[in-house]
């Protein structure tokens, strides 16, 4: 699997900014951030910078302003940290991680029975 670059906290929600409306330039990051968020519009340039360093993101100067682009894929992103968090917390042992879940948290019918249609689609 390729190592997809570590990215903070922060860092994330504005990637995620980035993948939902990519090709996005730094005028609508903040505008969105800025709503979300308590961060400055210097703060979300910074973050944005670093991921441009992670190689997260690239981006194209227009005119005066940047237009920033993902260079990793929301879902890749998503499966390795969902991996290392069921790696870390339940020695990768998925059903120990949805018991502990479910010691937490109840389910409404509806989520029962999409549970049961992914494990059926799973199984097959």
């Amino acid at each position: 699997m390729n190592c997809l670059p570590q990215i903070s906290e922060a860092e994330y929600e504005v990637m995620k900014v980035v993948w939902k409306e990519s090709p996005v330039n730094t005028n609508v990051v903040t505008e969105i951030l800025t709503k979300t968020t308590n961060w400055s519009p210097k703060t979300i340039q910074t973050l944005l910078k670093r991921l441009v360093n992670k190689g997260a993101l690239t981006y194209e100067k227009q005119g005066r302003v940047f237009v920033y682009m993902p260079l990793i894929q929301e879902s890749a992103y998503v499966r390795q940290k969902s991996r290392s968090f069921l790696k870390r917390y339940f020695d990768g042992d998925m059903s120990r991680m949805l018991s502990a879940c479910l010691d937490e948290e109840t389910l409404t019918k509806n989520e029962i029975d999409t549970l049961r249609e992914i494990l059926a689609k799973h199984e097959k």
